[in-house]
């Protein structure tokens, strides 16, 4: 037995799941993993598996699960926690992911997304925790991935120069945005961690998990983040609608709105590009190269709106297309670059 699977069964064994049954339901991006503990009583939790030898620290989930509950929203309750090893057993709210109802009832769409709008103005309208900002300048480095990693795995080489100019351009488009009101973002709210509860009520209907990175930004953040879904499209009419409704919940300046979502969601999709192709590339996980055709159609629709002219061209000129030569390229260094 290892010493992790050690301090994992040290820390079931005191509470009622030490002698439960465990079936690993999912791991993600990071290097969490969750198990299903099934009680002898058929009840059911889960176990977040979060090493800090890995880099993970469970806290500040915990912190803001704890938010979210205090404001009336629906994360997983916390059973028990151990911050030292990383360990947490949580509520246990069902596999009914959005992308999952909605692959066998499409017909909900409206109906999920329309939750999910609600529970940002909810949220939105909430005080919120001390949080760091989600600044311009880490934006910018954070979209500024797309030039390192993305074209590393493209062309085999990174151009600092290019870079140079994309960050100083990017970054004075994104700086009027830090003047805007300021609120929590999830910064991973999308399909594949809303799960949908009809059975509560108001915005307790929409289960949140995966949302430890909060950070405080733009209120257009999450809502493009879920509508600009990596993971499942997301119909155009299906947008309008919902930025619609978010706009006439918090009476917004709609050309302002939009503005702002183009250029979140170019910054966002960016991001999104250079870590897909990283979590290839670096941690061999090949399969996140086949959403990035979906991500690079993201950012064409962003790039074609006019407050995101004076660099459009050039991101589409220093980025390559990603047809199947540029995807079956990033996969064939698949867990070969450690670091750039």
């Amino acid at each position: 037995m290892t010493d992790r699977e050690t301090a994992m069964t040290n820390f079931l064994g005191a509470t009622q799941w030490s002698n439960a049954q465990r079936v690993t339901v999912a791991g993600d991006a990071s290097n969490r993993r969750y198990d299903r503990l099934t009680h002898v009583d058929g009840t059911a939790a889960i176990l977040m598996d979060a090493s800090p030898e890995k880099g993970e620290d469970i806290r500040p989930f915990v912190k803001i699960a704890q938010h979210l509950d205090a404001i009336g929203l629906n994360p997983p309750s916390i059973y028990a926690q151990d911050e030292q090893h990383g360990f947490l057993i949580l509520e246990d709210l069902g596999d009914d992911l959005f992308v999952r109802v909605l692959e066998v009832s499409p017909n909900l769409e409206v109906p999920l997304y329309e939750a999910a709008v609600d529970v940002l103005t909810h949220l939105h309208k909430a005080p919120y925790p001390p949080l760091s900002p989600y600044e311009t300048e880490v934006m910018t480095q954070m979209a500024a991935l797309a030039y390192e990693w993305y074209v590393l795995g493209s062309t085999g080489q990174i151009d600092p120069a290019k870079t140079t100019v994309f960050s100083t351009k990017f970054s004075q488009l994104l700086t009027p945005l830090q003047s805007a009101p300021q609120v929590l973002i999830q910064r991973d709210y999308h399909a594949e961690n809303l799960l949908w509860m009809p059975e509560r009520d108001g915005v307790k209907k929409v289960g949140l998990l995966d949302f430890q990175d909060a950070m405080l930004g733009h209120p257009a953040y999450d809502l493009v983040s879920v509508l600009q879904d990596a993971r499942r499209d997301v119909s155009p009419a299906v947008q309008s609608q919902m930025k619609a409704r978010y706009i006439a919940q918090n009476n917004l300046n709609a050309d302002e709105f939009d503005t702002a979502y183009a250029l979140l969601g170019a910054q966002r999709n960016l991001r999104i590009l250079g870590v897909f192709a990283r979590l290839c590339m670096r941690d061999g996980k090949a399969h996140y190269v086949d959403l990035i055709p979906r991500v690079w159609s993201h950012i064409e629709t962003n790039l074609a709106h006019p407050a995101l002219s004076s660099i459009a061209g050039m991101v589409l000129n220093d980025l390559p297309f990603p047809d199947e030569t540029i995807l079956s390229k990033l996969k064939s260094k698949c867990a070969t670059v450690p670091h750039l």
